[in-house]
């Protein structure tokens, strides 16, 4: 699936919507737009600045399906009209008026669960943590936009018992705030937006944060940017001077941080369990603009947290145990050949990290027995999904299906593969091609078709692929194996280089002997079947002996995607055929004339 075909999506969802107008005490009429099934649980959606309701588009999209969908365009924003005098117009008690007016519209006597981003988000807290909106939110999933009060009794707890953490703290997010600065500035502001800045702003958002035009942002924006100016006016100095002391949520709170977010620190949610008793954390390795980019994972996040509190069960955290949680919590990852061996050791450690597990194998009975532990280990999703990777048109079918019901891929592990053993003069064609197939083609269409939707979306990720020892370690009994693995470590190599710039890492496995079942379905050529066999059982009784573990492999394949390493060989032979290559091919070639295990 390509960028621009979430976006159409969300395009397509927003254009079907029911469109409805609520109008305030104050005559500010409000433009309202619901999708789904009314009868289901509601879910308001509110954007923030200098955005209009079609931020939310993609998000909307995937939640449509379940629950009753509804955006509104902030007062002042899109096709809402704007209060006279703009000064005062814009407090937090009037927005929330204005949100108490819309979930009374669209659900009469029964609460909504509230999505807020950016000033959005501070919103959010304001309806969740005031008296008057007690009964009316079933829970609040808040996402780059802090409580004003709680962030006023951040500040004052830096300024009046200081330390060297605490005043590096405040400076640095002081440096954040820049633009709050400016937008409390008279007329420049307004004048900017309505001339060069809006112009160039879905540039600079493209080349800053990497989010796609894609219908977004709309016409309305050097509007609505201007009459956003004055939320920071008319709320921010007057809040963080005289924070309330009552500003306790009353509802479930989701917090959704992006760790890459490059206008608010995650030091400011320190202590936030003081304010929102019951809270459920999550990172996410995004910059600011999450809704545009990475609307899947906030999909699943928002429809978990919905169903949660909608079945009266309450959400009991089980935070990831693995040793890289913050890295990949939440993140999905794609594994070939994950039914048994490496790929299924790759699965569980990023399992026990919190990721999403795609398991992808040629065998479905062991996809989902992968899947199905997966979860039980720590992911908070897995699918098993089955395919051979060698065949090109099952592999484009699977992309864009992960891509459409999943999301796009961070990271990516290129592992399905088969062994060969024999001489040149003794593999035939249909060997040679078989492992080609598999075990270069194979990592060719996971690298071209997941790669290709990873540039695209612009958000950065990861490829792994597997190669081996045998990549760099000649041998006269594996010319087909040792070719087709050379050729993926250098194919990693020069992917690597070409994606450099897009974010995304390239990294090339390179494992030795490893207790994996690859030597049972290893085929040997030029030898009757009862003497393959035999070979087979000889081969797999050698690597039960060295029982190396393929969890070793696994944690080293964790590593290289957190260090962003390059070539990984594992195992200490592989270590020493790689130094051997590099120093001394002279005794490398030696040794290639001694027959190996397979």
């Amino acid at each position: 699936m390509r960028s621009g075909d979430s976006g159409d999506r969300g395009r397509i969802a927003l254009a079907a919507a029911r469109e409805r107008r609520v109008r305030t005490r104050e005559g500010v009429e409000l433009c309202v737009a619901e999708l789904g099934d009314a009868t289901q649980p509601t879910i308001v959606l509110v954007h923030g600045f200098p955005d209009s309701k079609e931020v939310w588009s993609e998000v909307a999209a995937r939640l449509a399906d379940r629950f009753h969908v509804v955006l509104y365009d902030v007062r002042g924003h899109g096709c809402s009209t704007a209060p006279k005098p703009l000064r005062g117009g814009f407090t937090l008690e009037k927005l929330t008026d204005d949100f108490l007016a819309v979930a009374d519209a669209v659900s009469p006597g029964r609460p909504v669960h509230l999505v807020g981003h950016d000033w959005g988000s501070v919103q959010g807290w304001e309806f969740a943590t005031v008296k008057r909106t007690e009964g009316r939110l079933a829970s609040f999933t808040s996402m780059s936009g802090p409580s004003l009060d709680h962030f006023g009794h951040w500040i004052k707890k830096r300024v009046s018992r200081p330390t060297p953490r605490r005043i590096a703290q405040a400076l640095g997010q002081g440096v954040r705030s820049w633009y709050v600065y400016a937008l409390h500035t008279p007329v420049l502001p307004e004048l900017a937006w309505k001339g060069p800045l809006a112009t160039q702003w879905p540039k600079i958002l493209e080349r800053m944060e990497k989010v796609p035009a894609n219908g977004y942002p709309t016409a309305s924006l050097p509007t609505d940017a201007a009459h956003g100016a004055w939320l920071y006016r008319d709320n921010v100095r007057s809040r963080l001077r005289r924070p309330r002391n009552d500003c306790y949520a009353h509802t479930p709170v989701q917090l959704i941080t992006p760790t890459g977010d490059l206008f608010l620190s995650e030091r400011l949610y320190d202590e936030l369990e003081l304010w929102a008793p019951k809270l459920t954390r999550r990172t996410l390795p995004a910059k600011h603009w999450i809704p545009r980019t990475r609307p899947d994972q906030l999909a699943t996040w928002i429809r978990d947290f919905v169903t949660s509190n909608e079945s009266g069960v309450p959400v009991v955290e089980h935070p990831p145990s693995g040793p890289y949680a913050d890295r990949f919590a939440g993140q999905l990852v794609l594994i070939t050949g994950a039914g048994s061996g490496i790929g299924r050791a790759t699965a569980f450690s990023f399992a026990e990290a919190g990721a999403r597990i795609v398991a992808v194998d040629l065998d479905a009975e062991s996809a989902a027995r992968t899947a199905d532990m997966a979860r039980l280990i720590g992911a908070p999703e897995a699918w098993a999904e089955t395919v051979d990777v060698s065949d090109e048109q099952g592999m484009e079918k699977l992309a864009l299906r992960v891509a459409a019901e999943y999301g796009t891929v961070d990271v990516l592990v290129n592992n399905a593969g088969i062994g060969v053993s024999g001489s040149f003069l003794d593999t035939s064609v249909e060997d040679w091609k078989k492992t080609l197939d598999v075990n270069l083609w194979g990592v060719i269409h996971g690298c071209r078709l997941f790669g290709k939707q990873m540039a695209e979306r612009g958000q950065g990720g990861h490829i792994v692929n597997t190669a081996s020892a045998a990549a760099f370690q000649p041998s006269k009994a594996l010319p087909a194996y040792s070719t087709s693995k050379a050729a993926v470590l250098m194919l990693s190599e020069c992917l690597r280089a070409e994606l450099a710039g897009t974010g995304i890492g390239v990294s090339a496995i390179c494992p030795g002997i490893v207790n994996t079942n690859i030597t049972r379905s290893a085929r040997f050529t030029g030898v009757d079947e009862k003497e393959q066999r035999k070979r087979q059982e000889r081969s797999s009784r050698l690597y039960g002996l060295r029982n190396y573990p393929p969890e070793k492999v696994a944690e080293a394949i964790v590593r290289a995607v957190v260090r962003d390493q390059a070539v990984i060989p594992v195992t200490p032979e592989a270590r020493g055929a790689r130094l051997l290559y590099r120093l001394f091919p002279g005794a490398l070639r030696a040794v290639a004339r001694v027959e190996p295990p397979i």
